[in-house]
């Protein structure tokens, strides 16, 4: 199988490393977090203007009808560069959940949007008690003529204290970890019972927890069939697991170059520390992790538009069970060669490790991606 990019994809590939390399050094990575939003309006729009926010949409909706492959550039090097702006929430969560199941109405009036720049959307499905569990809603939608009526909580939701529109998993029928029954709706950040909290997260990205009580939307709202929506919720995570496995190897890729940089100049003993056999070894094993990782990341790329769920999944929960094991080892490890230096908020290294942290909890950890895998009978069934 050829892995090669092709000439427009290296292209693509290219033109974000520029992006980032002229406007994302850490320091200015410091500056964006202090903005209003933590996160930069200015490169925003810079990224609409490369067309990176239509690039999964449709032609005819301003997009450019990239695929999972693209996605993957564009993640690795949001990766690379530890860059804060939502486009996982906004483009690749919520503008896929419109792409995959909006009515053609619905996709003709946000997509566009999307694309430009001048619309940010957050999904609205992670509640308290559900842990991992995708299914675990207790959010209610409950109908009422021509509309439906919103009540619940949602916690963690990424970008969400910046988002003009949520997208909204509220439970139609059933019990509560039933998969049928689901709902999925776009409600207005602004509307009337809507309350948003927003706050920082450990890696440097903002998150806001949301609280419904009482809020009407419309029945053209709804994306899919209310109660039928639970396969799209579980599509475009898997979708999003394959984004972020990307990101994390990226940021992988970032440490090791960052720890080979410093066992090049650091000196201990009158030489360079990379000059130290042991060290040396510890800086081969980290190659070897980040190259499973990319492997893996691959496969997750690959089989994000997969139609067969059961293939999908498995091979999704393989990856992240990958990245996360890549992750933690070949952050402790970099961490470790820094020294105390490494520690420090100063040091890039260490903020590269809490992103792949955090990505590794992201729609369920390694150790519940085993779970799954093995309950599923290993990612080739026997």
């Amino acid at each position: 199988m050829d892995f090669a990019l092709t000439e427009e994809q290296q292209i693509l590939q290219h033109s974000i490393e520029r992006l980032f390399a002229d406007h994302y050094a850490f320091d200015a990575r410091k500056r964006y977090m202090q903005e209003p939003d933590g996160w930069s309006r200015t490169l925003w729009q810079r990224y609409a203007e490369l067309g990176l926010l239509g690039l999964p949409f449709d032609e005819e909706h301003g997009g450019s009808a990239g695929g999972p492959v693209e996605t993957m550039i564009v993640m690795e090097q949001i990766g690379r560069a530890l860059a804060l702006e939502p486009y996982l929430a906004t483009v690749v969560l919520g503008g896929g959940l419109v792409r995959l199941g909006g009515s053609k109405t619905l996709r003709g009036e946000v997509i566009p949007q999307i694309a430009a720049g001048d619309l940010l959307l957050a999904f609205a499905h992670t509640e308290r008690q559900a842990r991992y569990d995708l299914a675990d809603i207790v959010t209610t939608a409950r109908r009422d003529g021509a509309s439906y009526v919103l009540d619940g909580a949602k916690t963690l939701v990424l970008h969400g204290d910046a988002a003009q529109k949520f997208i909204v998993s509220a439970r139609v029928s059933g019990g509560q970890r039933d998969r049928d029954g689901v709902g999925l709706f776009l409600v207005d950040a602004k509307a009337n019972g809507v309350a948003t909290r927003g706050y920082g997260t450990v890696d440097g990205l903002r998150a806001a927890e949301v609280t419904l009580s009482g809020v009407r939307v419309d029945a053209s709202a709804a994306l899919g069939e209310p109660g039928a929506a639970f396969p799209l919720v579980e599509r475009i995570a898997d979708m999003a697991i394959a984004a972020l496995c990307a990101e994390a190897v990226g940021a992988m890729a970032a440490m090791q170059e960052t720890t080979v940089d410093y066992l090049k100049t650091r000196k201990q003993f009158g030489v360079t520390i990379g000059s130290f056999q042991a060290l040396q070894h510890r800086a081969a094993e980290i190659v070897v992790d980040v190259e499973q990782a990319r492997s893996m990341a691959m496969l997750a790329t690959m089989m994000a538009g997969e139609d067969d769920a059961r293939e999908r999944r498995a091979s999704i929960s393989a990856a992240k069970v990958q990245i996360g094991r890549s992750g933690r080892a070949v952050g402790q490890a970099a961490i470790q060669l820094h020294g105390g230096i490494g520690m420090t908020m100063e040091a890039k290294v260490g903020h590269y490790f809490k992103r792949a942290t955090v990505i590794d909890t992201m729609f369920g950890d390694a150790d519940y991606h085993l779970g799954l895998l093995g309950a599923a009978g290993g990612l080739i069934a026997a």
